[in-house]
């Protein structure tokens, strides 16, 4: 029997090193390919030609390596990564500006990013900095946030409660024990047990790394869960966890409040997600210096400079198969026409929805494999956002480089089950989570772009189903019973911003709201969704983890972002960092590391 365990550890440990340490592909991150910072470009036509450039059938290269259907920071990503190590990349976005929910836009003079709030784990030499950099050649730059970066408001105005949540490792635990005298205990098992959960996430990577027979294998045998901690808390509810630690209704909902940037409440929360969160932060938070277009805006140019090209008002409307449902291509709709791009890699950002159900034959749809990975998730929760201008600058104004988190009381989990599943008009009155910041707030830039003005966002979510029957109409001239529903929205929203920014009640120059239905429209988002898949407990199951993984069960077509993995910026990018890693047969995650640590000591010896 021994003589047996022994083997098998063997052959587990053989298979392991060839596929998770092995490094027989090329590696992208092999130098510091860093560069001296240029100066920033604020003229917004010059950016415009980078980000802009409209799709026809002239401007797709020829001899393409790869094609990658959507470009939010999943794809743009992935191509980046495959064109530091010589691919010729098209991606194709069907807006008419890159980046996915890293674009921004502007209305009457006020510039709106739309996903980019705020990132964690930027400090210098960290690796998930080191990718950041390396993507974006050293030219995309950061401005810290305040500390504390966030703020928890509990309760109505009369009775208002705001815990301030500070970044530091040791400064976030004294600061909220600050708050909450005689809660010591409650707090250092929090901060305790979030850490050792959030280290196992490694795991959830290793997963959808090695061949999908011993992934299986770990996963029937229970060793994946008894080996990760990350799987071990992934079936618990953050609220079964908060409340075995604490009796106190306001620190229960200030240990969970950052689950308004995933978008689940407590009760149907993964504790696994929650971990790892709030360890992103925990060293601090950054928003990019010029806003969330810089980041497409530099990263464009590295795809551009192997041969490739991101070309925008590029509806993808099928994946090209061959006569064995191989991909080979993809067909972009240029008016009433058909543009046909071939390429032996197919890469998709577009969403495991998107991706099986819209862009594959109905015939291939129904292929057992495809259909098991979609009866494992669902929709995410509509993502609901209110866009606010305000003629004065942040000093003038109050406003800081920080966030709000608002609730109406600390019984969240009943607040925001209610609303969801309530009335469309009178939840529309109510809403219970709202995320505000002041985005120029947090730009060193803005003085320079946008004197004399400010910007303030809100962040929510909302029932798809409440605006499901517009979302044909047009997209600026939908109809009045839609416009009035918006207008309640805003309404009960102001009231909540005007509170907490008293200053800009008399100042407001622009406002407007942006429901499930414009996302659908702008990000194609299936049904408003923003965060993808959803990201509940199921989703992080180990066998939905080994199941879902950048290969499909279609040869050629792979997955890139938030969908591989989890959501987010940093989601997002390490899904791309998993499905480059299967594409060019190296753990890329641990390339990252290695130049990290190159970087850190002064060596950016070649490593290949």
């Amino acid at each position: 029997m021994w003589i047996a365990v022994v083997v098998i550890s063997l052959v587990l440990v053989a298979i392991l090193f060839k596929y998770v340490l092995g490094t027989s592909g090329p590696n992208p991150f092999a130098i510091d390919t860093r560069e001296p910072l240029k100066t920033m470009v604020f003229d917004r036509k010059l950016k415009n030609k980078v980000l802009k450039q409209g799709f026809l059938a002239s401007k797709v290269p020829q001899d393409l390596d790869a094609v990658v259907v959507g470009s939010g920071i999943g794809g743009l990503a992935i191509a980046v990564l495959l064109a530091k190590v010589g691919k010729k990349v098209l991606v194709l976005e069907q807006h008419d500006r890159a980046g996915g929910c890293c674009h921004t836009f502007t209305e009457r003079g006020f510039e709106f990013d739309v996903g980019i709030h705020y990132i964690g784990e930027l400090l210098d030499h960290k690796p998930f900095r080191c990718v950041v950099d390396q993507l974006t050649n050293g030219q995309l730059q950061w401005d810290p946030l305040e500390n504390p970066f966030d703020k928890v408001v509990l309760g109505p105005p009369e009775n208002r409660r705001i815990y301030p949540i500070y970044s530091g490792k040791k400064r976030y635990i004294d600061e909220l024990k600050k708050c909450f005298p005689g809660e010591e205990k409650a707090i250092d098992e929090y901060v305790r047990l979030s850490k050792k959960v959030a280290n196992g996430v490694w795991f959830m990577v290793l997963l959808k790394l090695l061949p999908t027979p011993l992934a299986k294998f770990l996963v029937r045998t229970g060793l994946a869960s008894r080996l990760s901690s990350f799987f071990r808390y992934a079936s618990r509810s953050l609220t079964d966890v908060v409340s075995e630690l604490t009796q106190n209704k306001d620190l229960r909902a200030v240990m969970s409040y950052i689950f308004g940037t995933y978008g689940k409440m407590p009760k149907d929360a993964s504790f696994s997600l929650h971990s790892l969160l709030l360890c992103h932060y925990l060293n601090g938070a950054w928003y990019p210096k010029g806003g969330a277009s810089e980041i497409a805006y530099h990263m464009i140019p590295i795809i551009e400079k192997a041969g490739g090209a991101v070309l925008v008002r590029a509806p993808v409307n099928r994946i090209l198969l061959n006569d064995v449902k191989e991909a080979i291509g993809v067909s972009v709709l240029k008016g009433q026409e058909e543009v046909h791009v071939h390429a032996p890699l197919v890469i998709s950002d577009a969403g495991i929805f998107n991706t099986y159900e819209r862009l594959l034959p109905k015939d291939v749809q129904t292929m057992s494999a495809i259909q098991k990975q979609l009866s494992m998730v669902q929709h995410g929760d509509g993502g609901l956002s209110i866009f606010i201008g305000v003629d004065g600058t942040k000093e003038e104004l109050g406003l800081k480089a920080d966030n709000y988190f608002i609730f109406p009381e600390n019984n969240l989990d009943e607040l925001i089950d209610g609303y969801m599943k309530g009335n469309r008009e009178e939840s529309c009155k109510k809403v219970p989570i709202i995320f505000v910041a002041s985005p120029s707030a947090k730009d060193s830039t803005w003085p320079e772009r946008s004197p004399g003005k400010s910007t303030v966002s809100v962040v929510s979510f909302a029932n798809y189903a409440w605006f499901e029957e517009w979302k044909d109409d047009k997209v600026k001239n939908r109809s009045i019973d839609y416009k009035e529903l918006k207008e309640a929205i805003i309404n009960n929203i102001l009231e909540a911003v005007t509170e907490i920014y008293p200053k800009i009640k008399d100042r407001i120059e622009y406002v407007d709201a942006g429901t499930p239905i414009t996302n659908q429209h702008y990000i194609a988002a299936p049904e408003g969704e923003i965060y993808g898949i959803d990201h509940d407990i199921a989703r992080f199951n180990v066998e939905l983890n080994a199941t879902i993984r950048p290969q499909t069960p279609i040869k050629n077509l792979f997955l890139t972002g938030q969908d591989v993995l989890f959501c987010g910026f940093a989601g997002a990018l390490t899904g791309a960092l998993t499905c480059g890693s299967v594409i060019l047969n190296r753990n890329l995650h641990l390339d990252a590391i290695g130049l990290a640590k190159r970087v850190k000591n002064g060596n950016n010896k070649k490593k290949e």
